[in-house]
C-alpha cells in the first residue's frame, strides 16, 4: 500500500508543481555526462577503445548515485521513506510536461498556426520541423506522446514498483544517457552502445506494458494487429511496439517518411488509416493519463488483495 500512495502523492506533486524549473537533478545528472563525455570519448573511431571508454563512463557516472539511492532505500523508514520514494518517483516522470508540451503544438495546429506549430514540435523532436506540414507535425507529437508515455511516464512507474528508489533512479540515469549518447553516428557509434544496450534491457518490459496498456484503452483489435504485425518493422525494438500499439488504439496513422537534419529517412508506416491532426494528439494525451490510472488501479487492487492474503 505504501507503494501505492507514494505513486499517488508522485503523480499529485507532477501535477500541482510539474518539472522544477531550477536545480533538476535529471539536468545536473546530464551536465555531468557530457563532462565525463568530453574527458573520455576521444577516439570514437577506434572500436574497442570506446566501447571500454563508454562502459567505464556509465560505470563511473551511474556507481555513486546508485550508492546514495540504495542507502536512502535502505535507511529511511515510515513516513520519511513514503516522502522519498515520492519525491525521487516525481522527479523522474513528467506527466505534465508531456501534457503541456503536446498541448502547445496541438492548439496552434487546431488554430492552423503551421508556423507555430512547428516551432514547439521542434522542442519534443529531433526532425527538421520546418519541413514539416500540418499532417507531418502532428504525427510526430503524436508519435512523442505515445513514445514518451513510455520512456517518461510507464517506465518509471514500472521500476519504481519493481526496485523502489534504486529502479527509478537506476532507468532515469540510464534513459538519460542513452538520449545523450545513444546515436548511431561517427562520435557515439560505440562509445554510446553501453547507455543504448542498457536502455534497451531495461526498457523491454515496460514497453510491452505500455503497449498493452494502450491497446486495452483503445481498438484493441486494431492496436494488437498493428503491434504484432508493424512494431517488428521498426528499428527499436521498445518503441516499435509502444507506437504501433498506440497508434492502432487511436486508430491513426504515423512514421513514413520524416525529414531530419541528416536527410530524408524512411521509417515503416504505424497505424491505422486516419491522418494524424490536433484531435489524435490530445488523443494520444488522454491515452497516457487513462492509461496512468488505470495502473494506478490494478496497483491498489494488487495491494489490497496482498493484505487480505497476508493477514
Amino acid at each position: 500500500m505504501t507503494l501505492w500512495m507514494a505513486c499517488v502523492l508522485a503523480l499529485v506533486l507532477d501535477y500541482v508543481l510539474g518539472e522544477p524549473g531550477r536545480l533538476h537533478p535529471v539536468v545536473g545528472f546530464g551536465q555531468l555526462a557530457t563532462a565525463v563525455e568530453k574527458r573520455f570519448n576521444t577516439a570514437p573511431d577506434k572500436a574497442w577503445k570506446s566501447l571500454f571508454t563508454g562502459w567505464f563512463s556509465v560505470l563511473l557516472l551511474m556507481a555513486p548515485v546508485l550508492g546514495v539511492a540504495l542507502w536512502v532505500s535502505a535507511t529511511l523508514n515510515g513516513v520519511l521513506r513514503v516522502a522519498a520514494e515520492a519525491i525521487t518517483l516525481w522527479l523522474a516522470i513528467s506527466l505534465r510536461g508531456l501534457t503541456e508540451h503536446g498541448r502547445a503544438v496541438a492548439e496552434p495546429l487546431r488554430k492552423g498556426d503551421l508556423e507555430v506549430a512547428q516551432e514547439q514540435v521542434s522542442r519534443i523532436v529531433s526532425r527538421e520541423a520546418s519541413a514539416l506540414d500540418e499532417q507531418g507535425v502532428a504525427a510526430a507529437a503524436t508519435e512523442s506522446m505515445l513514445e514518451n508515455g513510455a520512456d517518461a511516464v510507464f517506465a518509471s512507474l514500472f521500476w519504481f514498483l519493481v526496485a523502489g528508489i534504486p529502479g527509478v533512479v537506476l532507468h532515469r540515469m540510464i534513459n538519460t544517457l542513452d538520449a545523450m549518447w545513444g546515436y548511431r553516428n561517427p562520435r557515439f557509434l560505440y562509445f554510446g552502445r553501453a547507455a543504448a544496450r542498457l536502455d534497451d534491457l531495461m526498457g523491454w518490459v515496460p514497453a510491452r506494458l505500455t503497449a498493452l496498456t494502450y491497446m486495452l484503452l483503445g481498438d484493441r483489435k486494431l492496436a494488437w494487429r498493428c503491434w504484432r504485425n508493424q512494431a517488428p518493422q521498426w528499428d527499436s525494438p521498445n518503441a516499435g511496439p509502444v507506437m504501433a500499439a498506440g497508434a492502432g488504439a487511436l486508430g491513426v496513422r504515423i512514421g513514413g517518411p520524416s525529414p531530419y537534419p541528416s536527410g530524408l529517412k524512411h521509417r515503416p508506416v504505424l497505424g491505422g488509416f486516419q491522418a494524424a491532426g490536433s484531435a489524435s494528439v490530445e488523443a494520444a494525451i488522454r491515452l497516457v493519463w487513462r492509461g496512468v490510472w488505470l495502473w494506478l488501479g490494478v496497483v491498489l487492487m494488487g495491494a489490497v488483495l496482498l493484505s487480505l492474503v497476508v493477514n
